[in-house]
């Protein structure tokens, strides 16, 4: 699996500030008309190298909608060394208990793969996971331009703990609603990694377009999102539109 073109990884910066530029055109609208949450938790985890405060316009979107919504209260995340699943078992027994004893997962890349896999642990208490760019999928050690500033910062040692998953168990959906929100343009992971092989019935893809960077910014991803975290866990349904490449 080869990383993205270079060209779609060198284009990623302005792509990133166009979706952001879009988003302050479309945030009012798409605030005034999508649809009220229910009230339910719902946990944003950044990105690697990202943090609370970059996702900070997506959390307050989800909380103007109705939602109980936070960051993971984590700082910057810099790959999983740097945290401790127990403590991310507690923030969302924490959470879930603030709102209607369950919680939504949105996760942006790395991010994304932390959500399935804390939902893998606590399926009773995760009502679903959305991830945004999230190269879960086998072949993402070599799909990825991230690849290399990772492996810096999480070196390999002989003390590698027990817990850390095989790359046939990240692909493998955890089992409760779970949807990829995906672009093909996306200048840091290959794409492909970032797609669901349809485990069970409750999974599902989206392709969006747009940049890696700027999947949290996107006002589509916005009103796909709004959309998705409407969808009960004991009721789900997979998201039609003809405006959108689903499967």
């Amino acid at each position: 699996m080869k990383p993205p073109h270079w060209a779609l990884a060198l284009s990623e910066a302005p792509r990133a500030l166009l979706e952001f530029s879009s988003l302050a055109l479309f945030r009012k609208t798409l605030i005034s008309t999508l649809p009220r949450g229910d009230g339910h938790a719902v946990m944003v985890l950044p990105g690697f190298m990202g943090d609370d405060p970059y996702n900070q316009s997506l959390i307050s979107f989800f909380n103007e909608l109705g939602y109980v919504a936070t960051g993971w209260e984590m700082g910057r995340n810099l790959g999983p060394r740097s945290i401790k699943p127990e403590d991310m078992k507690h923030k969302i027994s924490r959470l879930a208990s603030s709102g209607s004893g369950q919680v939504s997962l949105v996760g942006h890349s790395l991010g994304g793969i932390y959500a399935r896999e804390i939902a893998r642990l606590e399926p009773d208490i995760v009502r679903q996971v959305i991830t945004l760019g999230s190269p879960f999928g086998e072949g993402r050690q070599n799909g990825s331009h991230a690849g290399r500033l990772y492996r810096k910062l999480n070196p390999e040692n002989t003390q590698e703990p027990d817990e850390v998953p095989t790359e046939e168990q990240l692909s493998t959906a955890p089992p409760v609603p779970t949807s990829s929100i995906y672009t093909k343009a996306d200048g840091i992971v290959n794409w492909r990694t970032a797609i669901q092989n349809n485990d069970h019935s409750q999974t599902q893809n989206i392709e969006v377009i747009g940049s890696h960077c700027g999947l949290t910014l996107n006002p589509v991803v916005w009103y796909l999102l709004a959309n998705l975290l409407l969808e009960k866990k004991g009721n789900w349904q997979r998201f039609q539109s003809p405006a959108f490449n689903c499967h």
